[in-house]
């Protein structure tokens, strides 16, 4: 139902109007007439209409001022004019005061009612243009958030060239600042929830917590915050050119280290950061934001909850001093025999001896997939799935960067352990582990001597045949291959720890160097002499 005003000071013309066209035929509702400009303008107050007929002479007020006060208070009413002046100033007035028509006295009742249905039409296409209008302004500001974020993320991945940058810059209100060099930040909780136990949306809480408290903590600070899919928080901060390089490096450090212990407080989980090394303008944020990446990555080494500058983290071991996981042969055979404490001690020693020694990022990754491939291939050698024996841990085991710190890389690594030999026990494979057990101990105190099955066999006063099966049975290998690995791998050992050759022949059980010699090539590619302390 639209709202009609009736505004004319003829008393006939306007019941006339009034009385005379069928309007609710037609769903219009006459809901006052005005005798003059000042009534009417009391009207539209009081009854909002949303067409008004007027005259535009009238007493106390002009129709065409009063058509201007009805616009200035609300600019979507439709006013048509019925007047009996056929003046061009006035038709004129009308069009620049966007009257919707101009009709002339006498108009037909017919014309009159045309008139105000085509008008109420108008009304309801503008109304729903409103309604779009306001939806998709509405739309707008609901995505807007998501469309900055994903401009300043684009920005520090160098993925606009600078035009773009400053065009999308003003389009969507960031107000980035052209006369700044940039550094870029990266900040993460360190420690998620499984995915594979826990729901998504705990990950996501935090994830909303952290950048929350980012925000605030940060927000006397000139900065631009953004989140990546991952979670992680990145800060844009603004360097002026004027200002010295290092001052304002560790201005930023200082920040982000009192915003790591504030984030500590604030959710009660630690928090690190990456700082890059290298700042400048704008376009050439994406290298900044590599060297911030790589460096958080560096909390596997270093741990977790602090700020970890780059430039502090090239400093790679020589490829020759690799340390290598010299008891995997050992850690081997306790998995498969499920002697869990000699399992644990094995790993722990590796850890503290090697993983746990390594200031390199890749180096300490690449020992910790050697040592997860020693995990599957124990599982796989038994016909199991890795996933149902590892269970909470298969994830690690995918993909090792879940560990964001060096704590979780060893809780991840010594789960497995636990877990195979939790398997183990359970699945019944521990059935003859205490005589295979015996025979691996006797081959490690006995790698001096010329060790046969016969002479294991005549210690254990079992059949030598029989033992040979349940040995190939339990661990999968022959006992001479598994002797002579044992030989060869100690005897690396102790070459590379600096002893004389002829010795340590003598200490693997070989009493003829050449022959000792001989072998080791044979099973290492390399003479002794090669090997380098």
């Amino acid at each position: 139902m639209m709202n009609l005003l009736i505004v004319e000071d003829e008393i006939r013309l306007r019941n006339s109007l009034a009385y005379h066209i069928p309007w609710e035929e037609h769903d219009i509702e006459v809901v006052g007439m005005a005798a003059n400009g000042l009534e009417a303008l009391q009207l539209v107050e009081r009854k909002m209409p949303d067409i008004v007929i007027l005259d535009i002479q009238m007493p106390e007020m002009d129709g065409l001022t009063l058509a201007r006060l009805v616009h200035e208070r609300d600019k979507y009413i439709n006013i048509i004019i019925l007047t009996g002046h056929d003046d061009f100033s006035y038709t004129q007035a009308a069009v620049e005061l966007g009257i919707f028509k101009y009709l002339l006295k006498p108009a037909g009742e017919s014309e009159i009612l045309q008139t105000v249905l085509e008008a109420a039409q108008q009304y309801r296409n503008d109304l729903a243009e409103r309604q779009n209008q306001a939806s998709l302004r509405d739309k707008w500001h609901c995505h807007l958030p998501c469309l900055q974020n994903n401009f300043l993320l684009n920005v520090l991945r160098g993925h606009y060239v600078p035009e773009q940058i400053w065009s999308l810059n003003a389009e969507l209100g960031v107000h980035l600042e052209r006369d700044y060099r940039y550094a870029a930040v990266v900040i993460d909780l360190d420690e998620y929830p499984n995915i594979e136990r826990e729901s998504k949306g705990d990950a996501a809480t935090l994830q909303f917590k952290l950048t929350n408290v980012v925000e605030q903590l940060l927000l006397d600070e000139q900065c631009w915050i953004s989140v990546s899919r991952q979670g992680a928080v990145n800060v844009m901060f603004p360097i002026r050119f004027e200002e010295d390089e290092n001052k304002a490096m560790l201005r930023i450090h200082t920040i982000v280290s009192k915003l790591l212990s504030n984030i500590g407080i604030c959710l009660n989980m630690m928090a690190s950061a990456g700082i890059c090394g290298t700042i400048g303008p704008i376009e050439q944020l994406g290298k900044s934001y590599e060297e911030a990446c790589a460096a958080l990555q560096k909390r596997q080494i270093y741990g977790g909850g602090i700020a970890i500058p780059y430039q502090v983290l090239e400093t790679a071991l020589p490829s020759h001093e690799v340390l290598e996981l010299c008891s995997e042969k050992e850690l081997e055979m306790a998995l498969l025999t499920g002697d869990r404490d000699k399992a644990i001690h094995v790993f722990t020693t590796v850890w503290e001896q090697a993983l746990d020694k390594l200031d390199s990022l890749e180096l300490m990754q690449e020992q910790v997939m050697y040592l997860c491939s020693i995990f599957i291939i124990v599982i796989r050698k038994q016909g199991w799935m890795v996933k149902e024996v590892t269970d909470e841990h298969f994830v690690f085991l995918q993909n090792i960067h879940v560990g964001t710190t060096r704590e979780q890389i060893y809780g991840s690594l010594r789960g497995t352990v636990e877990s195979i030999i939790a398997y183990t026990e359970l699945s019944g494979k521990a059935v003859n582990h205490r005589t295979i057990r015996t025979i691996l101990d006797m081959i490690e105190e006995g790698l001096q001597e010329e060790l046969t099955l016969h002479m294991i066999a005549d210690r254990l006063f079992v059949n030598a045949s029989y033992l040979s099966r349940l040995f190939k049975q339990e661990t999968g290998k022959s006992f001479s291959t598994y002797v002579l690995e044992r030989k060869m791998e100690r005897a690396k050992q102790l070459l590379l720890n600096g002893a004389l050759v002829y010795g340590v022949a003598n200490q693997v059980g070989y009493r003829d160097v050449s022959y000792f010699t001989k072998v080791f090539r044979k099973y290492w590619g390399i003479t002794p002499g090669s090997v380098k302390a």
